[in-house]
């Protein structure tokens, strides 16, 4: 296995960033590492729930909700023959804010190999996903 990951500390309680960072169909409009997010079916967000993220220089991919914490946090996966990929994002309090965690674990037979390929791409990417979600989450004139 593989792992990447970033924190960082947000100025705006945990609601408000788990309301930004589950809101997966605006994700766009936050962070240059996403182009679009398609949901694949309606209702809530939940475990099951699956969407097409199209993201700069990779392929399309199918991801799936394999758990949720409601207001904490979710993970989701996305398989490929020899690679499944497990990212996770969370929302902790602290004193002032919350600290937002964002992750991504690589496992199979490819899933090292893939890790090293795209390292670098990883995490900026994760870079932009955090840094993203801080500025909407503390952003008083967007609301979700």
């Amino acid at each position: 296995m593989r792992s990447f990951s970033t924190a960082i500390d947000v100025a705006a309680p945990p609601d408000r960033v788990w309301q930004v960072m589950s809101d997966i169909d605006r994700w766009h409009e936050w962070t240059t590492s996403v182009t679009s997010i398609t949901r694949k079916d309606n209702g809530p967000f939940a475990v099951g729930s699956r969407a097409v993220i199209r993201q700069p220089k990779f392929p399309p991919a199918l991801w799936k909700i394999t758990a949720i914490e409601p207001g904490r946090s979710f993970e989701w996966t996305n398989v490929a023959p020899g690679i499944r990929v497990v990212a996770r994002h969370g929302v902790e309090p602290i004193a002032g804010g919350t600290r937002a965690t964002l992750s991504l674990q690589y496992y199979g037979l490819f899933g090292g190999l893939l890790a090293r390929m795209t390292k670098g791409i990883t995490e900026r990417y994760l870079a932009l996903e955090a840094n993203g979600l801080k500025a909407r989450s503390e952003n008083p004139s967007f609301h979700v």
